[in-house]
């Protein structure tokens, strides 16, 4: 039986005052997350992780992978761990342009967003180490950073990222996007009063970068095929996105270049990416010449299979929940 997790989840709020954006804005922040199990006394059995683009913390209570990390006998029960679940800033219910601000909202960056979640460990929540830092995507990205920028974690575990500033096609495929939603005549240049047309475009490009090759040339066979998906992606972008939310998201991967940094890493840390992954290609070499270059790293690529999704195999813990647990393992004590 499927343990509704969400429903277990505890919902929470850390207000940052005048907190320092890199671009020189000063703002009162708010920064949203979710908790899963017990703090203990001694403080040092607190996990954190991190979420992609677009997502919030809640994207770890769906059952393909709360199933798979936090029930009894998982690699993080929640019977022996805390887990901390935070809304990035820009994303889920943390402070974001659609508040109010719009496009007066200050243009964060990955460091900005990390020094968030800093703040709401340390100050929000009395933690000064983490037993694991665990992110995914945008998540894993950060996880890069956290590893140089606060060094004493006992474990890092980055999924399907890479440690490298974005070029080529990441970075071409990211500015169409943002493209596709400022040029739309309806953004009016972030004052639009609805959702203008070019943020379902834009997801829709989004879903196609992030899914599996292979799985699409099973799943769309036809033209009406992908124009339904086309139409419930865009459709559902409308919906559920704002305009202004999206474009700094995406945008915000700018500052984002951790390369020179990784010999400063001094935590374990395991990457794991995926074969089938067109965000993150493995015949480029990018992983593994910079997992060289940590002094605790290591690095996998899981195969494709029946049971990958291309990036998206992020939200699959059953493919990557052992290496989890292996690393767990190898640094207890």
């Amino acid at each position: 039986m499927t343990t509704d997790w969400a429903s277990k989840a505890v919902p929470g709020f850390h207000t940052v005052s005048d907190f320092p954006f890199d671009d020189g804005h000063r703002l009162d922040v708010t920064l949203a997350y979710h908790t899963l199990g017990s703090l203990n006394a001694g403080a040092d059995n607190a996990v954190m992780l991190l979420h992609g683009t677009t997502g919030s913390g809640r994207q770890f209570l769906r059952p393909s992978i709360a199933d798979f990390l936090f029930g009894s006998g998982r690699p993080l029960d929640v019977s022996r761990y805390f887990v901390v679940m935070p809304d990035a800033i820009g994303h889920g219910a943390s402070s974001r342009p659609s508040e109010g601000l719009g496009p007066d909202f200050p243009h964060y960056g990955y460091s900005d967003m990390v020094e968030g979640q800093h703040r709401l460990l340390v100050d929000g929540l009395g933690i000064e180490r983490l037993r694991l830092l665990l992110g995914t995507s945008m998540g894993g990205m950060q996880t890069w950073i956290w590893g140089q920028r606060y060094p004493d974690q006992q474990a890092l575990m980055a999924i399907a990222s890479l440690p490298e500033r974005i070029t080529g096609r990441n970075l071409l495929w990211r500015r169409m996007l943002i493209h596709l939603i400022t040029s739309d005549p309806g953004y009016a240049d972030g004052r639009y009063n609805k959702q203008p047309a070019g943020l379902g475009h834009a997801m829709a490009l989004f879903q196609l970068m992030v899914g599996s090759a292979g799985h699409m040339a099973s799943d769309l066979r036809s033209v009406d095929a992908a124009d339904t998906q086309i139409t419930a992606t865009e459709s559902q972008a409308m919906d559920n996105e704002d305009a202004n939310d999206v474009v700094w998201e995406f945008d915000a991967s700018r500052d984002y270049d951790p390369a020179s940094g990784l010999r400063s890493i001094r935590a374990p840390l395991l990457a794991v990416n995926f074969e089938d992954d067109e965000l993150n290609p493995v015949e480029l070499g990018g992983l593994a010449r910079a997992i060289a270059a940590v002094p605790h790293g290591r690095a996998l690529t899981v195969p494709a299979g029946p049971k990958t999704r291309g990036h998206q195999t992020l939200h699959v813990a059953e493919v990557w929940c052992d290496h989890l647990a292996e690393l767990l393992a190898g640094t207890e004590g």
